[in-house]
C-alpha cells in the first residue's frame, strides 16, 4: 500500500490550479492601482488649475482696487470744486460782492472740504499747547524759550494729517526748549 500523504516539500510547492489565483489578484490590483492614480492625477490637476484661476483672480482685483482706490475720496471731493468755480463764476458776474458774501461762501466751502476729508478717515493733527511733542505725529521746526515744560509743542505753524492712523504729513510745530 502506498502513502498518500504529502512530504513536506510536496506541500509546500502549489498545484497549478493555485498558481493562477496569485497573477490574477497581482493583475487586478495593478489595475485598481492605475484606475487611483488616474483619479488622483486628475483631481490633482484640476485642483491645480482652480488655484490658478483663484491666484488669476485675486490679481485682477488687486489690479482694480489700485486703480479705483482713490474713486470714493474723488466724488467726496466734486462738491467742494463745484462750490469753488460757483464762487469764481459768481465773483465774476457781480465784482462788487462784499467780502462779508464771499467769506460767507469760503467758509461753507471749507465746512464740505472738512466734511469730505473726514468722511474717508482724514484727520487732523493738530496738537494744543503744551501737548508733549511726538516725533511720529509732528515734526519741530524750532525750539523757543518758553514758561511751560522742555519737549511740549509751544504753537503749531502747520497742521498735520493722518489717514487711517497712518500719517500723511505730520503736524508743523515749535518746540518749548529745555530751561
Amino acid at each position: 500500500m502506498s502513502d498518500t500523504t504529502n512530504t513536506p516539500e510536496e506541500a509546500a510547492t502549489p498545484d497549478t490550479a493555485t498558481e493562477a489565483l496569485p497573477n490574477e489578484s497581482v493583475a487586478q490590483d495593478m489595475t485598481e492601482l492605475l484606475a487611483k492614480h488616474a483619479e488622483v492625477s486628475d483631481a490633482y490637476l484640476r485642483a491645480k488649475a482652480e488655484a490658478e484661476n483663484i491666484r488669476r483672480r485675486s490679481e485682477e482685483e488687486i489690479a482694480k482696487a489700485r486703480k479705483f482706490a482713490v474713486e470714493s475720496f474723488a466724488e467726496s471731493l466734486l462738491p467742494v470744486r463745484d462750490s469753488l468755480e460757483a464762487a469764481l463764476a459768481s465773483h465774476a458776474a457781480k465784482p462788487d460782492t462784499p467780502v462779508e458774501t464771499v467769506l460767507e461762501g469760503v467758509t461753507a466751502t471749507l465746512r464740505q472740504l472738512t466734511a469730505a476729508l473726514e468722511r474717508n478717515k482724514v484727520l487732523e493733527i493738530n496738537p494744543e499747547a503744551g501737548t508733549k511733542f511726538d516725533p511720529n505725529y509732528h515734526q519741530a521746526i524750532s525750539m523757543v524759550p518758553a514758561e511751560q515744560e522742555a519737549n511740549t509743542v509751544v504753537g503749531v505753524l502747520q497742521k498735520g494729517y493722518s489717514i487711517a492712523e497712518r500719517v500723511l504729513r505730520p503736524a508743523l510745530v515749535t518746540v518749548a526748549a529745555p530751561k
